[in-house]
């Protein structure tokens, strides 16, 4: 694809210093970039990358203009990195112009189903009785929407994801397990993306929630009646058991844990691998990591953890016998 940075300034603005017939035909990070790539700095940390990239055209913000301007073309921008997300988009949009959309012959839809006009079912997915997709979503290859699940509009499900499969729910029943059959359905919202081979499972009674604007990483496991709150975000391998409640705009680092019926307040961040035992009401930064080390020190670590509460007691019973 071949684009003149004149017409990209005209989509997405910002102020172009150079000359705007120049003809970019990639996106590259500065210290690959060639003379036919547009790139971007986001870190200031990083200008000496900057003054030695051979880019045909840097996006910066305000304070690296005058460094940019000496190098070669520039796009200023207040928010480079956003600026550069956007033509991310941008450019995709030129690239997938004439791909067809609609549903794979390969695709299996259940007549009762509904499937927006304007949205794509790739190759091998099933969508199942009573389901809906809106307007503009993409399925990709082998993803799965089971009974009355619904995805809202401009959502991107990505390979392999299972949306609507059954939660856990077994009541004990001598030595064995009875099912506790799982009625509920799933609602996804509208722009919503969810990584490869994620699970979302339906609700037991009421419904499993997603809210609008939520990104969901590959590999992350959404247990039944869990509601994920607008403009939530987790990274890969993430787990939240059964009917745990996260508000909006939180973050999930990689790997963490999120017991069942928890709640997490809005603007709550979890660092990865962070067990989350606990509802944590109030916004702020949250880790709960205990750092590796050889097993040995490891271990003794540990055991002196498991005494902590009662060294405790003895120093207020010290503190109290120094006050007398």
């Amino acid at each position: 694809m071949r684009l003149e940075l004149s017409s990209i300034v005209a989509s997405l603005g910002g102020a172009l210093y150079g000359d705007g017939s120049i003809v970019v035909t990639g996106l590259a990070p500065l210290e690959v970039a060639t003379g036919s790539d547009l790139s971007f700095l986001s870190n200031p940390r990083y200008q000496s990358q900057l003054i030695a990239s051979k880019a045909a055209c840097v996006i910066v913000a305000p304070t690296m203009q005058s460094v940019a301007v000496m190098r070669g073309a520039c796009i200023v921008t207040d928010q480079p990195y956003l600026y550069f997300a956007r033509l991310t988009q941008f450019w995709k949009r030129r690239l997938d112009a004439d791909k067809p959309r609609g549903i794979h012959p390969t695709a299996v839809v259940d007549a009762q189903a509904v499937v927006h006009p304007t949205a794509s079912v790739g190759p091998l997915c099933v969508v199942e009785r009573g389901a809906r997709i809106g307007a503009d979503t993409v399925l990709k290859s082998r993803v799965t929407l089971g009974e009355d699940c619904v995805l809202g509009d401009r959502c991107i499900v990505h390979t392999g994801v299972v949306i609507g499969a059954d939660g856990f729910g077994f009541a004990p029943n001598g030595d064995a397990w009875e099912k506790i059959e799982q009625l509920g359905a799933v609602q996804i919202g509208n722009d919503v993306e969810i990584g490869a081979n994620t699970c979302i499972d339906r609700g037991a009674l009421q419904d499993t929630v997603i809210e609008d604007g939520v990104k969901l990483d590959n590999l992350i496991q959404i247990g039944h009646n869990v509601r994920v709150g607008r403009n939530t975000a987790m990274a890969g391998c993430v787990g939240v058991a059964g009917s745990a409640t996260i508000g909006e705009h939180c973050t999930v680092g990689g790997g963490a844990i999120i017991l069942g019926h928890l709640t997490l307040g809005p603007h709550v961040n979890i660092s990865a691998a962070t067990l989350v035992s606990k509802s944590i009401l109030k916004p702020g930064h949250y880790t709960g990591i205990f750092p590796v080390d050889d097993n040995a020190t490891w271990e003794r670590n540990a055991a002196s953890l498991k005494q902590l509460h009662s060294l405790r007691d003895r120093i207020k019973t010290l503190e109290k016998e120094i006050k007398k």
